[in-house]
């Protein structure tokens, strides 16, 4: 498919030409050994947008490296109307090291936006609120509270809020918001500051800034792990 043989990073129409980088220098013979390495990205170039930690390594390794560690918080986006941003959120959750994305509603969702991430980020499917909420009060290490983000009336300023270590960030649709039912399976939900002369601002955009509300509370940002 198409999909699948285009270039997997950002376009970058005034940097290089290329990202990333060509096949290891001096051929097979000094080809650094270890099971995370894939040979065909040490032949060929390895040109996807990974960070450098990460140059050669098969897509498994990756994940396998990620996963020791992961963040405590979830996001979650209701899938109804088969939404655009969706993809841009699950981008945004895999720069932030979220533990899990959960799709709510339609399976299907568009990945465009996702710019090749899912593949690094675990992604779940659930087919209504209610079985989000229930797969999240029986993870390990006790139940994982569901905050919705929209500015509903009484909803508590996010900004001023102690975002708890575990918890999962749910968000609606582009447009009218959070369902109902959402609404209604929510622990609470959190509005986040607005200034302008728009009721509300993108979907993806307020996921990222949720997301980052949490890294700020609870991210280690010491040394240059975090950097890549």
């Amino acid at each position: 498919m198409e999909e699948d043989r285009r270039a997997p990073y950002d376009p970058m129409p005034h940097g290089p030409a290329e990202v990333g980088v060509g096949p290891w220098p001096g051929g097979p013979e000094s080809w650094p050994t270890g099971e995370q390495y894939d040979a065909a990205l040490l032949a060929e170039g390895d040109r996807r947008n990974v960070v450098d930690r990460y140059r050669y390594w098969t897509v498994e390794a990756i994940v396998a490296d990620l996963d020791t560690r992961r963040h405590d918080f979830h996001v979650a986006i209701e899938n109804w109307q088969h939404d655009f941003n969706i993809g841009t959120i699950v981008r945004s959750a895999n720069a932030f090291l979220a533990a899990e994305v959960h799709i709510v509603g339609n399976r299907r969702w568009n990945r465009r936006g996702a710019m090749v991430t899912d593949r690094y980020q675990h992604v779940r499917h659930h087919p209504t609120v209610t079985d989000l909420a229930a797969y999240l009060a029986d993870l390990p290490g006790g139940p994982v509270p569901l905050l919705g983000i929209d500015n509903l009336p009484g909803s508590l300023h996010l900004e001023t809020t102690d975002v708890p270590r575990r918890v999962c960030f749910l968000f609606g649709q582009e447009g009218p918001g959070l369902s109902e039912a959402a609404r209604e399976a929510c622990d609470g939900t959190f509005s986040i500051a607005q200034f302008g002369s728009t009721r509300s601002i993108n979907a993806s955009a307020a996921a990222a800034i949720a997301m980052h509300s949490w890294v700020r509370a609870h991210a280690d940002l010491s040394g240059d792990a975090w950097r890549g």
